[in-house]
């Protein structure tokens, strides 16, 4: 790549997205587009760079304090499992390898915790923020700030940051793909392909909707080059620039300038394409062979073919299998769509405010004139078809959906909020004290609702926010109690903890905690089914303490199942009464198991707890 292709400055006059020169610092008068002086880059950097840092300590701070999720346990325990054996492979119900992979590296260099597990999703969360800077070119200095300001404090980003889970990994790296890649049509850079590629491909090793995001950009692109070819038709332009713009007018000038010809110079187009397309798949392959079969093949080549076979097709096809041809999306529609929008009212009322004021304020040009961005539009579109979209897609009524919404929606709101600003700046140099009063309200209200929202669900496990919080989460006093397990486990010897398993009372044919041989729990998928889900998130933190676990069978007498009973036994609240007659000298300990009116009692031996020196 030549010399020239490292700076990256101020715009200048060839930078306007379909060629036009930039007439004076604020928006170009044909095509709406930001021009800045150096000290407005530095400025707005600076903004950017301090928001992403806020995000991160946002995301850090007492990152371990909740309880482990359901989901977080299920995908947890299996890490741990994982990173003991060395086996993995892929399993598109538990989602991309990426969490696996990373946190198996983690867990090698550092204590396992909560924290840990998290840590992951909580740093490209905190990182999320700077891929505003990418699209410099599209959004004025305050519009880049605020979309920063959107990804790094909307209270549904700042939740599932803290979260381990992939929605806000696939969000992040889809809209860094996005970012560099208009970034590559906005200055004519080849280079920016590579970085796209690894973002798109690590996108693609966190969560199947990935693919979804590709769909919504397709689309969103195809409205805006028909939006094009209606003005290239109108006007008799040549189709191909005006739907691709700048782009190849601007590598037709760097062939130039290198003295290449052109077609020497498309080649070299053609071998970025492919050089980018080799790097995708790379990182896909890379995360999705299974283990410790990658590993084996470097020392014995013959395995490779089936390596990279299980980590391509494989993969794709296990995709296709699970969550294009499976029964996942066999629900209503109705009651999916209304959950994801009481979750965005509840959880990102402010990005729904200021989206509507920037779409209009954008398509109509209250402040510039002109056209609408194509940029703005593109976030607009790719929202509201997310928004219809997400309650087809989703197998689950679950509120880290609204992540995929609030993601495109970011950049209308960030044009709203910076016509509130300027609007109000306009109002302060012109005395308008009226016009001030009211931007003040506006952003004051904004900042105010933003800032209660995050206290309030900071590591929240209350079904007072249940329109945020995914309904399987337990109540934070379990961990206490949990704490309390570890101990004793780590004192004694033999079976730890017992599941007292009996059948569900409303549904006869579930046992409840029961597993018939627990020593199978060594690979996925587990033995018993939802008998075995039903004990998460228990599954990860037992696993962690190394603790030895059995379970009793539905069938036995509670006198016959508790006869000898462990240290520590736990049971749903239906059974509770019956096995607490049958544990004298036990301390009980009942915690909220999920949102739902659901219970947990963990009772533990009142000796085997002045033995492990934990007060009861």
């Amino acid at each position: 790549m030549s010399s020239d292709d490292a700076a990256s400055g101020p715009p200048s006059a060839s930078a306007a997205t379909d060629g036009s020169v930039a007439t004076r610092s604020g928006v170009d008068a044909a095509t709406r587009t930001p021009t800045r002086t150096t000290v407005d880059y530095r400025r707005t950097l600076l903004g950017v760079l301090a928001l992403s840092v806020l995000a991160l300590g946002m995301r850090l701070v007492a990152l371990g304090g909740r309880i482990f999720h359901w989901d977080e346990g299920r995908v947890g325990y299996w890490i741990l499992r994982y990173h003991d054996s060395g086996y993995h492979v892929y399993r598109p119900i538990v989602h991309g390898p990426f969490l696996p992979v990373v946190n198996d590296w983690l867990f090698a260099i550092a204590p396992v915790s909560d924290f840990l597990a998290r840590f992951p999703v909580a740093l490209i969360g905190g990182l999320f923020p700077l891929c505003a800077w990418l699209f410099r070119e599209r959004l004025s200095n305050v519009e880049v700030v605020a979309l920063a300001g959107v990804l790094a404090l909307n209270p549904l980003m700042v939740y599932y940051s803290r979260f381990m889970r992939n929605d806000v990994l696939v969000a992040a790296f889809s809209l860094f793909a996005l970012g560099f890649i208009v970034r590559g049509f906005d200055t004519g850079k080849l280079r920016y392909a590579f970085p796209a590629a690894a973002s798109l491909g690590l996108a693609f090793t966190t969560k199947e909707n990935a693919l979804v995001y590709v769909l919504c950009f397709l689309g969103a692109g195809a409205l805006l080059a028909d939006h094009r070819l209606l003005k290239a038709s109108a006007r008799g332009e040549s189709a191909r620039d005006v739907v691709f713009g700048q782009w190849p007018a601007a590598i037709r000038r760097r062939v130039r300038n290198h003295g290449t010809s052109t077609s020497q110079g498309w080649v070299r187009v053609f071998g970025t394409l492919v050089g980018a397309f080799a790097l995708f798949w790379a990182v896909f392959i890379f995360f999705y062979a299974p283990r410790p079969d990658l590993w084996q093949a470097f020392g014995d080549p013959t395995k490779l073919p089936s390596v990279l076979e299980a980590g391509s097709l494989g993969a794709v096809e296990k995709f296709l299998d699970t969550w294009a041809g499976g029964g996942h999306q066999d629900h209503a529609y109705l009651p999916f769509l209304h959950d994801l929008l009481e979750t965005l009212v509840y959880g990102a009322p402010a990005v729904l405010g200021f989206t509507l004021v920037g779409v209009l304020v954008d398509r109509y040009g209250f402040r510039t004139g002109g056209t609408y961005r194509e940029l703005v539009a593109f976030g607009t579109y790719w929202g509201l078809a997310s928004l219809a979209g997400y309650p087809i897609a989703t197998d689950i009524e679950a509120p880290w959906a609204a992540i995929h919404v609030v993601v495109p929606l970011a950049i209308p709101a960030a044009v709203g909020i910076a016509f509130i600003v300027e609007s109000a700046r306009d109002a302060l140099s012109t005395d308008d004290a009226v016009s001030v009063g009211l931007a003040a309200i506006v952003v004051l209200a904004s900042v105010g609702g933003v800032a209660v929202a995050n206290a309030e669900y900071f590591n929240s496990a209350s079904n007072e926010d249940r329109q945020v919080l995914q309904w399987a989460q337990p109540s934070n006093d379990l961990k206490p109690t949990m704490q309390k397990v570890e101990a004793v486990a780590q004192s004694h010897e033999g079976t730890d903890v017992l599941f007292f398993s009996r059948p569900d009372p409303n549904d006869s044919n579930r046992e409840v905690f029961y597993v018939q041989n627990e020593s199978e729990m060594q690979t996925p998928p587990p033995p018993g089914g939802t008998h075995w889900h039903d004990r998460l998130p228990l599954p990860w933190y037992l696993e962690k303490y190394d603790a030895n676990v059995s379970s009793t069978s539905p069938d036995a007498p509670p006198a016959d199942a508790l006869a000898d009973a462990p240290p520590v036994v736990i049971v749903r609240e239906f059974s509770r009464d019956e096995a607490e007659e049958q544990l004298d000298g036990y301390v009980a300990y009942e915690h909220d198991w999920r949102l739902r009116s659901e219970h947990v009692t963990v009772f533990i031996d009142k000796d085997a707890l002045d033995r492990a020196g934990v007060e009861a």
